[in-house]
């Protein structure tokens, strides 16, 4: 089923926006009286919101760090043949060890994220990519993450209302 195109949002839509990134498991009782509403209006609008696409899932946060030592490496994709892009976008989408890769403008043609057992795991992962002519990468730069600082955790509310709407 496709997603309906959402009405715009309100300042409630997105309080419950905001507090649903918060919290992901709140229940519609605590989101309710979060926002001001009934359980059921709040209800109603999470069902709407997700129609919409606007709220595309939920996810459990994962602290790896408690199962595991993996290494985190934030890689810059160099293309030589930007003719094979497309090539490796598909190679990059089907490689679990990458959890995030993003399109970017500048010198580089790609930041994507690897979190690998360890770094010879990297290592052969990325010699892959660079050793296939067909993929065109003609380098990548890497850098370890030692530490987070601050993590994703939602974005702003300011975001997530219209522009001109009061806050």
């Amino acid at each position: 089923m496709a997603a309906k195109r959402p009405s715009a949002l309100d300042r409630i839509d997105v309080k419950i926006l905001a507090a649903l990134q918060r919290d992901g498991r709140s229940t519609i009782q605590k989101l309710a009286q979060t926002v001001g509403l009934s359980p059921r209006a709040s209800l109603e609008r999470v069902r709407r919101l997700e129609a919409a696409g606007v709220i595309a899932g939920y996810h459990a946060i994962v602290e790896l760090g408690r199962l595991a030592q993996p290494v985190n490496v934030f890689a810059e994709i160099i293309l030589e043949k930007h003719a094979n892009s497309a090539r490796l976008e598909k190679r990059l989408a089907a490689v679990d060890d990458v959890v995030e890769c993003w399109e970017v403008s500048g010198t580089v043609d790609y930041m994507a994220r690897f979190v690998c057992a360890d770094l010879a795991a990297y290592e052969e992962l990325i010699s892959g990519l660079i050793d296939d002519p067909s993929l065109g990468v003609g380098r990548i730069v890497s850098h370890v993450a030692l530490r987070p600082i601050r993590r994703f955790a939602g974005y702003p509310e300011a975001l997530l209302r219209r522009k001109g709407e009061p806050s």
